[in-house]
């Protein structure tokens, strides 16, 4: 991995610093920091997604340090200026596992000198770590907002069972079946968890830039195709109804798939949302890390080398106080069938709101980022309204 020596500046809004944390589980983290000029302030922890930074959170931070948050948002393992991660496909996958970046968010708030915090919010794959940051340490993360993935709860631990035969765990027919449709098609995860994913994207004919600006807007709601509804169940025709950013064509790699929705001149220069001047710091940062770190997280899901240990909370809910808030555009919501209902149902105990945001793909705290901060405040401050002693 490259290191960080002589790095450019970062194009922030004013508030908003860039620092580096030592230490934090083995890594030098790189955090964006706001309301950071007095102490004694509430903390508010930030978690980006794929494939994206601390910067994805540049126009909701000043907002909520405006109102009085000391607010925290680091590039997490795997990702952008944090280093002490092996980038390696072959390196040490277990580093990557929810319980170990929940490990990082924890030692992160503690190095800031928090026993607790106000509440931990996630966006995309940052949403799984910062719904098991409330689900193992509670006493830490007080509340909870998720965004564009829903929570499902813990994997379930094998039950009555001792009285009846073995069997062995069966397998998910459902790639298979995929790969045998009329248009055969892959699930964009088992992808990122292959081998070629990295250079696939980091080496795209079309270059990082550009990947990404194809990437974003076809996940975006700029991408008219982007009307999601829920899903009956987890099979090969239904799940072949999500856009294939979700769902690929077999015989395409993601470079290949987001090329055909590459946005022309015109839209480019109309988005208000992610002007070229923004996207090129996404741009530089991958071009200069690659994207296996954040591609391990995949790997970590889809091994399932690591279900077991977080079997140990098998029926345990999300008892703090908790949201969720997406883009009304966003795929994201219903990509794994009844997520989003399991979510409010059993998963958390304490919802205050679901909130879908016209306007907005998956992309949610950049493509509409007022209301974005306008929830998340009201949220922070019922939740501390309705938090228990």
């Amino acid at each position: 991995m490259n290191t960080t020596t002589a790095l450019p500046d970062i194009p922030l809004p004013p508030g908003i610093r860039s620092r580096f944390v030592e230490g934090i589980n083995g890594l030098r983290m790189h955090v964006l920091e706001a309301g950071y000029e007095s102490k004694g302030r509430a903390c508010v922890l930030l978690l980006h997604g794929f494939p994206e930074l601390a910067y994805s959170w540049r126009k909701v931070m000043p907002a909520l340090a405006a109102a009085g948050y000391h607010v925290i948002a680091p590039d997490q393992r795997g990702y952008g200026r944090t280093t002490g991660w092996d980038a390696n496909y072959d390196g040490d996958l277990a580093s990557f596992r929810l319980l170990n970046l929940v490990r990082d968010a924890l030692g992160l708030v503690s190095a800031f000198g928090y026993r607790s915090v106000a509440s931990v919010v996630g966006h995309d794959f940052g949403s799984s770590v910062a719904a098991w940051c409330a689900l193992v340490r509670p006493d830490v993360f007080r509340s909870v907002a998720l965004m564009s993935a829903p929570f499902a709860g813990p994997p379930p631990l094998p039950f009555d069972t001792a009285d009846k035969p073995l069997r062995p765990k069966p397998e998910d027919p459902v790639h298979r079946e995929l790969a045998a449709l009329p248009r055969p098609r892959k699930h964009y995860q088992w992808y990122y968890s292959t081998r070629e994913a990295n250079a696939d994207m980091h080496d795209a004919p079309q270059g990082v830039h550009d990947f990404l600006r194809a990437y974003y807007h076809h996940k975006s709601a700029d991408w008219k195709g982007n009307k999601p509804y829920p899903l009956k169940r987890w099979t090969a025709s239904e799940l072949a109804k999500l856009p294939t950013y979700y769902v690929m064509d077999l015989a395409q790699n993601m470079a290949e798939t987001v090329a055909q929705e590459m946005p022309d001149a015109a839209e480019i220069a109309a988005n208000t949302w992610l002007p070229d001047r923004e996207l090129s710091f996404y741009s530089a940062e991958y071009a200069r890390t690659g994207f296996q770190g954040g591609l391990q997280w995949y790997r970590c899901g889809t091994s399932g080398a690591f279900t077991v240990e977080l079997e140990t909370w098998s029926g345990r809910s999300i008892d703090v106080p908790s949201c969720f808030i997406s883009g009304k555009q966003d795929w994201g919501t219903y990509q794994r069938p009844g997520v989003f209902e399991a979510m409010q149902s059993t998963a958390c105990t304490r919802m205050l709101g679901c909130h879908l945001i016209d306007g907005a793909g998956h992309w949610v705290q950049q493509e509409q980022p007022e209301q974005v901060a306008h929830l998340l405040l009201q949220f922070v401050k019922q939740a501390a309204e309705r938090a228990g002693p």
